[in-house]
């Protein structure tokens, strides 16, 4: 039996396409009224809205830099002033870089741990304040955080953080009875993935177990057990969602 969201609301940063996307359409569908973040992909974002109302659903997009702190008090107070209340946070914003060991910068370090590790830090710390007990904080790392490759040991390494940045925000906020927890996805097909060829992906797909890499949809219903009162009594953990790779 599906489990029915109605009323609750969420925030997704990152909205405007991929996991993100289809998690703002999945939660929708369950009768959740969801604000779409989105940095630069406006028309993405717009166009995720459209999908979710012309469904029946209640949508709103909001620009922002989850990275800033600023802008996350103002998507927060955007998201309550428009629904009335938040219930469940998805920190889904993120960014990679494919770069060699010896061309990795300053700047590209500094970037790539504000979107994908302090947005999760400053999103939350802007949402716990206007949740409830029974709320729920989600939070997208990745499989290679566990197991490293040539090429993205940045993102690898803000992944990393993000694993351990889960389980810390569990214990402070387990005692407002916020559960905070996070899916791990192996390689899914997203417009992050994009830069892939063919060939690598082929290989990839025939490395996991499951023979094939993920979509977004595969995560997605992750993240919806995660947002609902089903995993009421799971907190703090990191939901490998690699097909059996790692």
């Amino acid at each position: 039996m599906t489990e029915s969201l109605e009323g609750k609301v969420a925030l997704v940063t990152g909205g405007s396409g991929g996991i993100g996307g289809e998690t703002a359409r999945r939660l929708a569908a369950r009768g959740v009224r969801v604000a779409v973040n989105y940095f630069r992909s406006r028309d993405d974002a717009e166009a995720v809205v459209a999908q979710i109302t012309a469904s029946g659903g209640t949508a709103a997009a909001f620009q922002g830099d989850a990275a800033d702190e600023d802008d996350c008090r103002q998507l927060v107070a955007q998201t309550v002033d428009a629904f009335g209340s938040l219930d469940i946070l998805v920190n889904n914003a993120g960014i990679s870089n494919f770069l060699e060991f010896g061309s990795i910068r300053a700047a590209d370090i500094d970037r790539e741990f504000a979107t994908n590790v302090r947005s999760v830090l400053l999103m939350s710390q802007a949402a716990a304040p206007h949740m409830q007990p029974g709320s729920k904080i989600i939070n997208v790392g990745s499989n290679i955080a566990f197991a490293p490759i040539p090429g993205l040991t940045a993102y690898c390494a803000t992944k990393a953080a993000v694993a351990s940045l889960t389980k810390g925000l569990a214990r402070e906020l387990g005692k407002l009875g916020i559960n905070v927890n996070a899916v791990a996805p192996g390689v899914t097909v997203t417009p992050m993935t994009e830069w892939i060829d063919d060939a690598t992906r082929d290989g990839m797909a025939e490395a996991t177990p499951l023979g094939r890499i993920a979509q977004p949809d595969d995560i997605a219903d992750i993240i919806m057990y995660l947002a609902g009162q089903e995993s009421r009594w799971v907190n703090g953990q990191v939901l490998l969602a690699d097909g059996g790779l790692v």
